[in-house]
């Protein structure tokens, strides 16, 4: 059964930014595009660098130790070096409350 854990406030999340948080012992990397928030995998599938020390680029999250880059809503690969997908979790919002979906 899924559990939901809240992880912030919608405003912790800035518009074109990504953060590592942790919750139900899973890192997870959170970014905001536009007004959604999308989270996935915080470990890159390559080299295992976290993806929340990485940059987004419009919907495309960039790994900061090799440059691979994962579509932040479906988590595919988007750019080698990577070649497995990250998965993707759930996330709600309660007014100002953030929850993951996990």
């Amino acid at each position: 059964m899924a559990e939901k854990i809240k992880i912030g406030k919608a405003s912790d999340f800035i518009t074109g930014s990504v953060k590592t948080v942790t919750a139900g012992g899973k890192k997870v990397a959170i970014a905001r595009v536009d007004d959604e928030l999308f989270a996935v995998d915080d470990t890159c599938t390559h080299a295992e660098c976290s993806l929340g020390t990485g940059f987004m680029e419009n919907s495309v999250l960039v790994c900061p130790c090799h440059g691979s880059q994962f579509e932040i809503s479906t988590g595919k690969v988007m750019s080698l070096p990577a070649t497995i997908d990250v998965a993707t979790y759930k996330i709600e919002t309660e007014g100002d409350d953030v929850y993951l979906i996990v």
